[in-house]
């Protein structure tokens, strides 16, 4: 696979845009750090996005989130190791990821009010969509991740 595109010299301005977003999120938004790798780990993987997914585990890890905890993002249903708060987190994070399926239902959306403030549940929607944006980027331009870009330069 090759890059089609670095978005930072076409597009400076829409990737510096879609920076200041992000840095919103993760510096701004008051969100707890885990529910921000738990967002970014379960849309990476759910929209196949190998840069992301790369990126945002070893920032996990760089995080003291434990390998079970990381690992276990995809089968979340299936694992007990995630809180009820995280649970409402990763609903709600396939829910808006796969918006195209699931039209974010009420299901998705209730869970959300027992653990955090509107403001946060905005904040988390925020978050989510800021992921799904780099997603697309990065899948859509090709962008790859660093073993993948040494690999392919070799």
């Amino acid at each position: 696979m090759r890059a089609r595109l670095d978005i930072t010299k076409a597009a400076p301005d829409a990737y510096r845009a879609v920076a200041a977003l992000d840095r919103f999120v993760v510096k701004e938004s008051g969100l707890e750090a885990r529910y921000i790798h738990l967002i970014k780990l379960l849309a990476s993987h759910l929209n196949g996005c190998a840069y992301c997914v790369d990126m945002h585990i070893r920032e996990a890890r760089h995080t003291g989130l434990s390998d079970q905890w990381i690992n276990l993002v995809n089968v979340w249903r299936e694992s007990p190791v995630y809180s009820d708060a995280e649970r409402a987190v990763l609903g709600w994070t396939d829910a808006l990821t796969r918006l195209a399926d699931t039209r974010a239902p009420d299901e998705a959306f209730e869970p959300l009010k027992a653990h955090f403030t509107d403001e946060q549940i905005a904040n988390i929607t925020v978050a989510i969509s800021t992921i799904n944006v780099w997603n697309r980027v990065t899948v859509g331009l090709r962008t790859l991740h660093a073993v993948a870009a040494e690999t392919a330069a070799a």
